[in-house]
């Protein structure tokens, strides 16, 4: 399933009734309307610290407040489990629904390490069926309402991030990994290049051990180089999100299973992780800012006026963005907030990611919704357009006229169960 929105309410989020959706898909569409950032942390080189980086980058998003879920989709190599001291474990399996693993009040856990009979039990599995195991860690887990799913995937290009890109849609996020070495740096290049192709943003790339942390003075030497991973990113037009150096604390954390960010947040590697998440965190902010009730004033254009856009079906808000028959479109003077215009017009065809753009294109610095998926209000937000959801079904003037004279009252959204 490569495309998670659907065709009829141009998002991923439930409430979608559209005949053309499998009790499947329309389960998938649920999970992942509840979580609002994915990141996929992917390398084209083994032995990078890949699955040490996804834990940490998981761990500090939870301590920073985030609700968090972290799943481990190498098949053949799971290495979640020991790495937070979680070996051993066994997740309840209920009728189509797994129930991971707490971490921590803010983490939850899925792997398959934790349903293997033995740890040294090997993985034979074939392309389908891995890709299987993936869609189900995804739409079967309860994972419930996540602000960020970080998933750690096996090194290369193949099944496994491939499945997972496609299965989390194409506003998953890949952080990729590398080391120095012009060896890691060449697969690296592969892996900005593959999620290029496969239409997922590149949030950025971390350079792992880089430089030498000396147990004894604390001292950073550079034995692996420095660098290439910044070179990189420069060379690929992607973000530079930080270096992580060679820490033997690291290593022994690693293998006594707590994470170095929670014990060791103000040494050299702790501050260097904690820096590498402020973009992940700014994500989670901006989305919530840009949801918050905005003034008038700020949306004001050059000639002062606002168009504000309200979904319509039967004369009043349509409570399912996606179900509207019109958009009503509200030009208002900010200097009177007195109304101008009212124009009805019917939106293109529900495709995924239309109405957005049309909605941007036709001028639009406010939408007014009773319920919106979390991937179409991104969606809007990229396109420069504010959103308010939870707006009550009342005819569009009354909505309008409530949000002008700052009383209009939200509720729940209800794209977003």
């Amino acid at each position: 399933m490569s495309d998670q929105a659907c065709g009829s309410c141009s998002s991923s989020g439930s409430g979608c009734s559209s005949q053309g959706c499998s009790p499947e898909d329309m389960k998938m569409k649920k999970t992942l309307a509840r979580i609002k950032h994915k990141i996929v942390v992917i390398s084209g080189k083994g032995g990078v610290g890949k699955s040490t980086v996804a834990t940490n980058i998981a761990v500090a998003l939870s301590l920073a407040g985030k609700q968090v879920g972290l799943l481990d989709v190498d098949v053949h190599g799971p290495s979640i489990p020991r790495l937070l001291s979680l070996e051993g474990q066994q997740p309840h399996i209920g009728h189509e629904i797994i129930e991971p693993i707490s971490y921590s009040k803010n983490l939850w856990v899925m792997s398959l390490g934790f349903m293997l009979p033995s740890k040294d039990e090997p993985v034979i599995w074939r392309g389908p069926v891995k890709i299987g195991m993936i869609k189900q860690f995804v739409q079967d887990v309860a994972w419930n309402d996540l602000d960020f799913l970080v998933v750690d995937c096996p090194p290369g290009t193949g099944d496994e991030p491939l499945s997972a890109l496609q299965t989390l849609g194409p506003d998953a996020q890949a952080v990729i990994v590398t080391t120095p070495q012009g060896v890691a740096i060449d697969d690296v290049r592969r892996s900005v290049n593959f999620c290029k192709q496969v239409g997922n943003p590149v949030l950025g790339i971390v350079e792992n051990m880089s430089g030498f942390v000396c147990p004894d003075c604390g001292s950073v030497h550079d034995i692996f180089n420095s660098g290439g991973g910044e070179d990189l990113a420069k060379e690929m037009g992607v973000n530079f999100l930080g270096k992580i150096p060679l820490d033997p604390e690291v290593g022994r954390s690693g293998d006594e299973g707590y994470p170095i960010v929670r014990v060791d947040h103000d040494g050299i590697t702790g501050k260097a992780l904690s820096a590498i998440i402020k973009p992940m965190l700014n994500l989670a902010e901006t989305l919530q800012e840009n949801l918050k009730m905005p003034n008038l004033e700020d949306l004001a254009g050059k000639n002062g006026m606002v168009r504000i856009a309200v979904p319509v079906a039967a004369g009043k808000l349509a409570m399912h963005f996606g179900h509207c028959e019109q958009f009503a479109l509200v030009d208002v003077d900010t200097m009177t907030k007195g109304v101008v215009a009212t124009n009805m017009e019917t939106p293109p065809p529900h495709e995924p990611g239309v109405i957005p753009k049309w909605i941007a294109d036709q001028g639009v610095h406010l939408v007014l919704a009773g319920g919106m998926g979390a991937k179409a209000q991104t969606m809007f937000t990229d396109a420069g357009v504010r959103v308010v959801v939870g707006a009550p079904a009342e005819s569009p003037e009354n909505v309008v006229a409530n949000y002008l004279a700052g009383s209009l009252v939200t509720g729940q959204n209800t794209c977003d169960h």
